[in-house]
């Protein structure tokens, strides 16, 4: 099949938070394992997170937004207009995925879900966003609820490599996790749901225990140096600029392979807007995720 031949891949937005806590052993990061049978990384262990969607665009949501407008939204991400979207998409994605949500109450607290006829009510209002049968936003005007904004901090950027099937422009958040809420996986997209202090959940990707891809890897590293959630969110406000990263493909003998930013090959690598049509399993670019971010991560160094 010629290149013209080949799907032309849309880049979408996308958005992700990683929820944090202090357990018995330190921090402690939240994490979801995706259904075996997806198409997309399936079987990988991720943060809540997904695509950018039109229920998360539109002026109409910035006054259920706590402390953060779309100006300020966009100049923090460095992009013209809808930067709160991303905001709001990561916590739309990780109240229908985990049920955790990131949203103050009239009395200005994080909403508690911990009484069984509430924690009952948003069971309903989760399935129900997630069906696409109502928007946040309905919840939010229903309970008399604010989107908490100003707890998530803007920290990682990756976008897919060209030439994958699926590619995204995503966003990464750090906040703290609401601490009335229980968390339950959706069972659809995803299977489990973990705890998990991050140098355990790095180690045992390294163990070939947990499958993940780079960006989980690099977000995971960037939590070591913290020993508390307090630590790892005053580290995250005080991130001035976030790097773009975006891996590139070589195509040879052996198949696909990846190259990230300051690899001898980055230059040389596959660029454009269509699928290759061949990919790496998740569990092969799991295999050299470590390698892959730990390389990254000298180069930089050396560029600073």
């Amino acid at each position: 099949m010629s290149d013209t031949e080949k799907p032309q891949v849309p880049l979408r937005d996308a958005a992700t938070v990683l929820l944090v806590r202090d357990g018995d052993g330190g921090l402690e990061v939240f994490m979801l394992r995706r259904n075996l049978q997806s198409d997309f990384v399936g079987g990988a262990y991720v943060f809540p997170g997904g695509a950018v969607g039109p229920p998360d665009r539109g002026e109409a949501l910035g006054p259920w937004c706590q402390g953060r407008s779309d100006v300020e939204a966009s100049t923090r991400l460095g992009i013209d207009t809808g930067g709160l979207a991303f905001w709001i998409a990561a916590i739309r994605e990780s109240f229908e995925e985990s049920g955790y949500l990131l949203a103050y109450g009239a009395d200005g607290e994080l909403v508690s879900l911990d009484q069984p006829e509430i924690a009952e009510r948003f069971v309903t209002h989760r399935r129900a966003v997630d069906g696409g049968e109502r928007s946040l936003l309905s919840v939010c005007e229903e309970e008399g609820l604010r989107l908490a904004v100003d707890t998530m901090w803007y920290f990682g950027h990756w976008i897919t490599p060209e030439g994958a099937p699926r590619r995204y422009d995503t966003r990464f958040f750090l906040a703290a996790a609401p601490p009335n809420q229980v968390p339950v996986h959706d069972d659809r997209e995803t299977i489990a749901n973990v705890w998990i202090r991050p140098v355990d959940a790095l180690t045992r990707q390294r163990a070939g225990e947990f499958t993940m891809l780079p960006p989980t890897v690099a977000s995971l590293r960037a939590l070591l140096a913290s020993e508390t959630a307090a630590q790892a969110l005053e580290a995250a406000a005080e991130i001035v600029d976030v790097p773009t990263v975006q891996p590139r493909v070589i195509m040879d003998d052996g198949g696909v392979r990846i190259v990230m930013p300051g690899d001898p090959e980055y230059d040389e690598a596959y660029r454009g807007d269509r699928s290759l049509g061949t990919w790496p399993s998740t569990e092969e670019r799991s295999a050299t995720a470590a390698e892959r971010v730990e390389r990254l991560a000298r180069e930089s160094e050396v560029d600073r």
